[in-house]
């Protein structure tokens, strides 16, 4: 027997184990509830979908039984370019019918009317997709699949066609369908007939476009304040970065470890838990405010609530993230190249300007985008210091969840903000497209970097510190606010907020009775199971990018990247609209916020992936297909190895921003999956706190103990893979590199 005829056999075992075996249909409390078993396989709810067909009155389904008899009877065939271009029409057909049959009925029976005029009225429609359907459509994914390696599509290797074919499959799924849903509902009435008439309504909302702060008349519309903050933000969090940057790898300031260490805690701060600080600082009862009033007589302002006490606190929490895009793409400046420069007479301060800065072009373009889109994202901040100036993801959210009930409105403010941010996303590709900027080769380069020019070396100090400074104080402000009982009112310390959120009893064992435990044991279990399958779809992604040749890889590449455009606020809303009803519905599940989790933090897997997999040769594998292993016991027995450092940074990224997302999650959880962030934000919102403080803490301190553990281990693994494949002894302090950039 041979190897595709096993795999086609065990396809076609799941396609029967999916027609006769589990339910077809969505069963309410869960498929893993077992609830299901009691009526099974009789009843309406919990049939199969052979007995859908036969005794339920579901005669659409009969195709997907005919399709898989073709499919078997296919596997007799000895041309196995025939048996391929079977199967692979059969798994495509078997796809698209299933999409199709989904789309167009619903509970109450045809949801488009071109369908009823062509087949007539339905007795009955159908429930969401179940357990049965879902296996049905990996089937046929996988049918097609096999069927493209057996007519010869990347050599023949199943593996490998199977798992492009099965990303792309779930990219579609859970990104370009969700997105797709956003723009179709924005044109839908309440019972889902077609009526733009409320998308016009609210595209031509002047509270949306309004440019009379141009002309001194007003307040500027929602989307040109959200564009201009965003802007400001990625240019005030570009320019620290890169001052940050500069000081850590030009400069002989004594306290470098100190400084990496601060990029750290913004990315496992909770996003809301800086604006909560700055309130407890220049808040109307901050420690600021306060002190100037009983100095100077000064009235306590309003400032901090608005656009200027959102920017402050978006560039605190993402200026982090712009020094650790920065710092390698400074380190990767050529020093030759500097020396050049020097040698043909020209200053220190000409040859920075003229040759490194030009070379540091892709990073700075980077830390841009990065800083524009987190700004356009952000949710917690706004919330917090917005006032009356909302944004365009504050607005969303209360077009969803507030009194508005207006889901047009939100649709169409989600497509403003979708255009800014991939628009931001075009445009930085277009122009570093055709561009070189490679210093590094194979030949040696043992010079060492130029000093920077004095007034730019004290420029980047005097910025530098006192920002250091004041980021050190707005985390001592977080770090105390969890035990002050009433900031501004009552400042005796007390340790009531951690009681209250994470009290424990004792009755016949250990009871959890503090506020916080639920939906911190909910954020770990949802982390544990995100963190995994989004660095396993990501190392996955950037083997196939980086090792495999196909048509349209980088179109492949392009639609895999563009889901780190797309705003959490974004993904949130049309998770929404998507996944509320047929054909899959899952709002209010855990399964929802794991794959909003794996598909929203997919990329940065991807990239990391990339960037760790280029570093291999590709003789290694090569040497491995040569000696008949398949690709996928090459990738488990050759690249998995020698990529530890990379999937263990995977790992720790994926975990700390399941645990800190708020912008998306904050539509998708429901009260039996509560998640720590959406949690805190109901604190903040009724005006506890000292509670939110002291639970946000908590989830650093959690969060830097599994930094902790992580790092160690990648820094002895990195060691001993660097002794190992290099052949040399490098020092243990050359060797620990910053992994978790």
């Amino acid at each position: 027997m041979t190897h595709g005829n096993r795999r086609l056999d065990a396809v076609l075992i799941l396609g029967a184990v999916a027609l006769t075996l589990v339910p077809w249909y969505r069963i309410e409390g869960g498929f893993f509830g077992l609830g299901w078993l009691a009526g099974f396989p009789f009843s309406t709810e919990a049939a199969p979908g052979l007995l859908q067909t036969a005794f339920h009155g579901r005669w659409w389904l009969g195709a997907v039984v005919l399709i898989l008899f073709l499919a078997g009877a296919a596997r007799g065939m000895a041309d196995p370019m025939r048996r391929g271009a079977v199967l692979a029409w059969a798994g495509a057909t078997g796809v698209a019918f299933l999409a199709l049959q989904g789309l167009a009925i619903g509970f109450t029976g045809w949801t488009w009317t071109v369908s009823e005029s062509l087949f007539g009225a339905l007795s009955d429609g159908q429930p969401s997709m179940g357990a049965g359907a879902v296996l049905a459509s990996l089937v046929f994914v996988l049918m097609f699949a096999f069927g493209l390696a057996e007519r010869g599509v990347m050599k023949g290797d199943a593996f490998v066609v199977s798992s492009i074919s099965l990303l792309v499959f779930l990219v579609t799924v859970f990104v370009f369908y969700p997105i797709g849903s956003m723009f179709v509902g924005a044109v839908q009435d309440f019972d889902g007939s077609f009526n733009p008439d409320n998308f016009i309504r609210n595209l031509q909302d002047p509270s949306i476009w309004s440019l009379n702060c141009v002309i001194g008349a007003g307040r500027c519309g929602v989307a040109w304040r959200t564009l201009w903050l965003a802007i400001m933000t990625g240019l005030g969090s570009t320019l620290l970065g890169l001052a940050f940057a500069l000081v850590a790898t030009r400069t002989r300031f004594p306290f470098k470890k100190g400084l990496r260490l601060l990029t750290i805690l913004p990315i496992i701060t909770p996003p809301f838990v800086i604006g909560l600080a700055l309130t407890l600082l220049f808040g109307r009862a901050g420690v600021v405010t306060q002190g100037l009033s009983d100095l100077f007589g000064i009235e306590p302002g309003r400032w901090l609530y608005g656009l200027t006490g959102i920017w402050i606190a978006q560039v605190l929490s993402f200026t982090p993230i712009s020094f650790l895009v920065l710092i390698g793409v400074v380190e990767g400046v050529s020093p030759s190249m500097e020396e050049a420069s020097t040698t043909l007479r020209a200053d220190r301060w000409r040859t920075f300007r003229r040759v490194s800065l030009p070379l540091m072009a892709p990073g700075l373009a980077n830390a841009f985008l990065i800083g524009f889109i987190e700004s356009m994202a952000d949710f917690g901040n706004p919330l917090v210091l917005g006032g009356s100036h909302g944004v365009l993801s504050t607005e969303i959210f209360f077009a969803v969840v507030g009194s508005q009930n207006d889901p047009s409105r939100a649709a169409v403010l989600a497509m403003v903000l979708l255009v800014f941010t991939l628009s931001a996303f075009l445009a930085q590709r277009v122009w570093l497209s055709g561009k070189n900027f490679a210093t590094v080769t194979g030949k040696g380069d043992s010079g060492s970097h130029i000093a920077l020019p004095r007034g730019l070396s004290i420029g980047v100090h005097a910025v530098v510190v006192p920002w250091i400074l004041f980021t050190l104080v707005i985390y001592g402000m977080i770090l105390i606010g969890g035990f002050v009982k009433t900031w501004g009112l009552d400042n005796s310390l007390t340790l009531d907020h951690y009681a209250k959120a994470f009290s424990i009893g004792f009755d016949n064992g250990i009871v959890w009775t503090g506020v916080a435990w639920n939906s911190f044991w909910t954020t770990m279990e949802i982390s544990l199971i995100a963190a995994p399958l989004t660095a396993a779809v990501g190392l996955l992604t950037a083997y196939i990018i980086v090792r495999q040749k196909f048509a349209g890889r980088n179109a492949f590449e392009f639609a895999l990247m563009m889901s780190f455009a797309i705003p959490g606020t974004v993904i949130g809303v049309s998770y929404i609209m998507a996944f509320n009803l047929p054909p899959l519905e899952m709002t209010g599940s855990a399964l929802i916020l794991i794959a909003c989790f794996v598909f929203r933090n997919m990329p940065v897997g991807v990239r990391g992936g990339i960037a760790a997999m280029s570093q291999l040769d590709k003789s290694l594998d090569e040497a491995s297909l040569t000696l008949r292993a398949g690709s996928f016991r090459t990738i488990r027995k050759v690249i998995l190895p020698l990529l530890r450092p990379a999937i263990t940074a995977a790992l720790v990224y994926s975990f700390v921003r399941a645990i800190t997302s708020i912008s998306a999650v904050i539509f998708l959880v429901s009260a039996e999956y509560n998640m720590a962030t959406a949690y805190i934000v109901g604190l903040v919102e009724n005006g506890e706190y000292g509670v939110a403080i002291a639970y946000s803490s908590m989830l650093i301190v959690v969060m830097i103990t599994v930094i902790g553990i992580f790092q160690r281990l990648v820094g002895e693994r990195r060691l001993r893979r660097e002794n190992r494949v290099a052949g040399v002894t490098a020092p243990a302090a050359s060797s620990r590199q910053e992994t978790i950039a």
